[in-house]
């Protein structure tokens, strides 16, 4: 067997995002946010709605879904690959605009649903050892958590070390899968959960037809290309450079965040020069 990289674009959306396995989904959202037996999510419904709402120019892997539970609660649940620049800015963007989208001026609060944003990072970010880390609202000084509508979850990958024996827990299967599963020839013996079991099984590159192959190439090629080229344009000190970079970066679909790091400026100064690129003919 020969796996994808599931940190690719097109990878991450066809395993995570298929609506005709939500087993997928449901088995990783589980383990990630740690539900009691009786709590744990049974439904799943892809939302596609909440897309108006993101930032002019994005180019993120996001999987947004309303989860029910086993007694009948619901929330919105954003899944998403998150990049390092105005990362603090970022995911309390999307939270807070997934959960103010939920209802319009006419209806009542009582109609919102809790939100969970769920963050997977390629990059080292809280102080913390540990590769997993839930967030919350709580008081400044007694620590009460009444506000409980909106919560964050995070998984680090860079601080994830376990090796295939070491594993024993389904959310370390899971990291470890997402992390790891382009470099296995099999899957791993430890492997008993179905969902995790589906996982591997659409990972494995004899299961894609070649459309779905060739996109999953040139999604890997297109960053790697976009990157070398903006780097080396960055180096070269002309006057036009700042907006050759953007100007490429866009042409080659990276994600807005990656093309502000690479010449110091915000996402909203960058999505205004792209606004402004494509009125000029881009």
């Amino acid at each position: 067997m020969k796996f994808v990289d599931v940190k690719n674009d097109v990878a991450f959306r066809k395993i995570f995002g298929n609506s005709q396995k939500k087993e997928i989904l449901i088995s990783f959202l589980n383990a990630i946010l740690k539900l009691d037996v009786e709590e744990q999510l049974l439904k799943l419904k892809f939302l596609n709605y909440l897309h108006l709402l993101r930032v002019p120019g994005e180019n993120a892997t996001i999987i947004d879904v309303e989860a029910t539970d086993k007694k009948g609660k619901q929330y919105i649940i954003e899944l998403q690959f998150t990049s390092k620049h105005g990362f603090e800015k970022h995911i309390n963007y999307y939270a807070c605009s997934d959960y103010a989208a939920e209802i319009d001026s006419r209806q009542t609060y009582a109609l919102i649903k809790p939100t969970h944003f769920i963050g997977i990072l390629d990059f080292p970010f809280f102080d913390s050892p540990h590769y997993l880390s839930h967030h919350i609202i709580v008081n400044g000084e007694t620590y009460e958590h009444k506000l409980k509508d909106i919560q964050f979850a995070f998984i680090e990958l860079k601080k994830f070390h376990l090796t295939e024996k070491d594993l024993k827990t389904l959310i370390e299967k899971w990291v470890f899968f997402i992390k790891n599963a382009a470099s296995l020839a099999m899957i791993p013996k430890h492997v008993n959960d179905d969902g995790l079991k589906e996982a591997y099984q659409d990972a494995d590159k004899h299961s894609w037809n070649k459309e779905e192959l060739r996109a999953y190439d040139n999604a890997s090629i297109a960053i790697q290309d976009a990157r070398g080229k903006l780097e080396a344009a960055k180096k070269e000190g002309k006057q036009e450079t700042q907006e050759y970079v953007i100007k490429k970066g866009w042409q080659k679909n990276m994600p807005v965040e990656e093309i502000a790091e690479l010449v110091d400026l915000t996402v909203a100064e960058i999505t205004a020069i792209i606004n402004q690129l494509k009125n000029d003919g881009l």
